[in-house]
């Protein structure tokens, strides 16, 4: 428990009406979760196992899990994200395993998963290295993890432009351009940032393109 309770994030967490918020606001990007489901869907054996690190609201893991029969879990530190996830999931009609941890210090027996899928989160952990080197572990031979997070020399132009193609409400999108300003950005890594963390993990390397305002990491275990 006690490692539950120790501070794992950075800034304010997603906790009561923050959590109720984002679950709110990232509706609006349901295409491209199910975008990035079908991709991860396309590489995975039926009966799958995939572990999603911080899926706050659960969107990926519900996308996912209408592709296939996939072992789906989320490992969230919120508890409200938590509870909110698993209502999402039960309205979709879809069976998720969400439970509160920390993605510095996880649950999960060695070599658990097949895939391993952060999205939006990694910038935020407060022990980034040590999270890496769980994903590492929980990972079977052979198995993969994507990262896709903000990169720190995203424009203000390009989150302007992201935030208003997304079709959120006049607030939503006010409160999601304040957020991207003022704190996303000062967290944010650049893609030497990340290769640097692959080197000091367990991982030793990575494979990293740019994706709009993001960056997507891509690391095996071999």
């Amino acid at each position: 428990m006690h490692a539950i309770e120790r501070k794992a994030w950075k800034g304010m967490g997603m906790e009561g009406w923050v959590a109720h918020w984002y679950n709110r606001t990232r509706r609006n990007d349901l295409e491209q979760f199910r975008i990035e489901a079908l991709a991860v869907a396309k590489q995975l054996r039926s009966g799958g196992a995939v572990l999603e690190v911080a899926p706050g609201p659960g969107f990926f893991a519900i996308e996912l899990a209408k592709l296939g029969s996939f072992s789906i879990t989320g490992l969230d530190i919120s508890r409200t994200m938590i509870e909110i996830a698993n209502e999402n999931a039960r309205s979709a009609g879809v069976q998720i395993d969400f439970r509160v941890g920390n993605a510095a210090q996880m649950p999960f027996a060695d070599e658990s998963f097949d895939y391993v899928y952060c999205s939006a989160a990694f910038k935020n952990f407060a022990q980034p290295v040590a999270a890496l080197d769980e994903m590492y572990r929980v990972l079977r031979s052979g198995g993969q993890a994507s990262i896709g997070d903000l990169r720190k020399d995203a424009s203000l132009a390009d989150i302007d432009a992201f935030v208003k193609q997304s079709g959120r409400t006049r607030l939503d999108a006010w409160m999601t351009t304040w957020t991207f300003r003022h704190m996303l950005l000062k967290r944010a890594y650049t893609a030497a940032d990340l290769t640097e963390m692959a080197r000091q993990s367990r991982f030793g390397t990575c494979e990293i393109d740019s994706v709009s305002i993001g960056l997507a990491v891509r690391l095996k275990k071999c």
